[in-house]
């Protein structure tokens, strides 16, 4: 019998979680050396099953483990790792050590802290490896309602009750869109077959089968035909939006994105680079598996839609980040922008759009992880995120003004960098695709980078602002090791692609196979 290495990988942050609500709130030390051990722990676990999955690449899942929770339902934890979630496990694995390194001067009840962020890391490693729907949406909760508190509590006094409460509802209401269509699919499957279940392999051979094939509205008004592109919707074109959407509000799709860059500006830094740096991820990830990967007839329907919704997300948000005088709202529109790339990517239903929006997932998790730290940084120093207010910070705060600048370029894409081996393939699948569309798309490339030189010249070179000069500290051994890690991984990426390309391309292989080839 094989080490439940995936079972540990998930609970591990929940025990942690007990663990440190245990320990005596005044002995703040021990409760963060605790939470360093225990990502510490996750991480090397994650890039282990990482280097596992690189060395034995396969179609299937991997590492997989059953046990039945509640067979009379068809409930059971039942999990696995493919291509597509094995990087995204790795991510979190990185944004949870880089995270308590992060946040090691919290000093307002670190105890509470740190464990509500670890149960949030437990609810999104159950995401990524779930393999049963229930327990897919169990932890999908799990990972939206630590938000709520983390941002209400430990967040910027000026807006967190609202932005807390914004996001929250955004996603509930998602999701329950969501879990309305994963009921329907569960009650077809039952109704066909005879054996209701959860299992997404057995779901997912049971649309195969043509479960889903049969037709739920016949006569379509002539006035929603244009929408629907047919006179008839069948089970699949039927569900497949509410399902995709629910997941993609999460994932900042247009229109349903402006919970994301409030969220953002009044999360902590560490709670700020999970929300950007992994949760973004869990609703793109979400969609894929539970939306196209289960209803690809209903993916092949609907994708010329979610086309057009992402083209928005990645010119619009680029646009918009291009005026914000806030970093962090910078930063969260940017994000909206290159999350619009994983939703086009996805779109193009194609192996190199597949493919790219994978590794997409993975770096952009790290820049925007990496990006919120540097603000983190300067805002504890400066107490302002305001650009025309910065400037010169290169001379005090060097490792910040290196870090930013890294990012900045897988940002932009540059060639050597994460960024360029991530949205080289999306272009390359949008242009098979609509090249119109890739041109169009292209404009992001140009102001993407017209706003992130102009920040790195505003806030780091120039003149110290005289209120400034004199008073800010350097920082601590402990965010350089931070960064550097997150710096590492951009940079590894993007000069040695092979150790994360063809693994995605064996996960989008069998998402492809499920599409029949498209």
């Amino acid at each position: 019998m094989q080490f439940p290495i995936l079972s540990v990988i998930v609970f591990a942050p929940l025990v942690a979680a007990v663990v440190l609500l245990l320990m005596n709130p005044e002995r703040k030390t021990e409760i963060r050396v605790t939470a360093l051990a225990a990502a510490v722990f996750d991480l090397i676990l994650s890039a282990w099953v990482y280097w596992q999955v690189y060395l034995n690449p396969s179609l299937e899942y991997q590492f997989i483990e059953k046990y039945d929770w509640l067979p009379a339902l068809g409930i059971s934890f039942h999990v696995g790792v493919d291509g597509i979630s094995t990087p995204l496990l790795l991510l979190t694995g990185i944004v949870m050590f880089t995270g308590v390194l992060i946040s090691w001067g919290i000093d307002d009840r670190p105890r509470e802290f740190f464990a509500f962020l670890f149960l949030l890391a437990g609810g999104v490693f159950g995401v990524f490896v779930s393999l049963d729907l229930f327990m897919l949406f169990f932890f999908y909760e799990i990972a939206v309602f630590p938000m709520y508190l983390l941002i209400s509590i430990w967040g910027w006094k000026v807006t967190r009750e609202y932005a807390a409460m914004k996001l929250t509802l955004y996603l509930f209401i998602g999701s329950v869109f969501s879990l309305v269509g994963a009921l329907a699919m569960y009650i077809v499957v039952g109704q066909v077959t005879g054996t209701y279940t959860f299992d997404m392999l057995k779901i997912s051979e049971a649309q195969q089968a043509g479960a889903f094939n049969f037709v739920v509205w016949n006569n379509v008004p002539t006035w929603l035909q244009w929408l629907f592109h047919s006179s008839t919707l069948t089970f699949e074109t039927a569900w497949f939006m509410p399902v995709f959407m629910g997941f993609a509000v999460l994932g900042g799709i247009f229109p349903f994105h402006n919970w994301s860059p409030d969220g953002h500006v009044a999360a902590p830094t560490a709670v700020s680079m999970f929300h950007a740096g992994v949760l973004m991820k869990l609703g793109a990830f979400a969609a894929l598996r539970v939306g196209i990967m289960l209803l690809p007839e209903g993916a092949k329907h609907w994708a010329w839609l979610i086309f057009g919704l992402a083209m928005v997300n990645v010119v619009y948000g680029a646009f918009i980040a291009m005026i914000q005088t806030d970093m962090k709202y910078m930063i969260g529109f940017s994000s909206v922008s290159h999350m619009g790339l994983v939703s086009l990517g996805f779109a193009t239903l194609t192996r190199e759009g597949m493919t790219g929006a994978g590794i997409q997932m993975f770096s952009h998790g790290v820049m925007t992880a990496l990006f919120f730290a540097a603000v983190g940084m300067i805002y504890d120093r400066a107490h302002t995120r305001q650009i025309p207010e910065l400037g010169g910070m290169v001379k005090y705060l060097p490792w910040v003004a290196v870090s930013f600048i890294i990012g900045s370029l897988v940002s932009m894409g540059m060639p050597g960098f994460s960024g360029f081996v991530a949205e080289f393939p999306i272009f390359m699948g949008v242009w098979k695709t609509h090249w119109v569309a890739a041109l169009i798309a292209s404009i992001s490339i140009v102001i993407t980078a017209a706003y992130v030189l102009l920040v790195i010249r505003r806030t780091f070179f120039g003149e110290v602002p005289a209120n400034l000069e004199g008073h800010i500290s350097p920082v601590s051994i402990l965010d350089k090791v931070a960064m550097v890690t997150l710096c590492l991984f951009m940079v590894v990426l993007g000069m040695f692609p092979g150790l994360m390309v063809p693994m995605v391309s064996q996960g989008v292989q069998s998402v492809l196979k499920l599409l029949g080839g498209a």
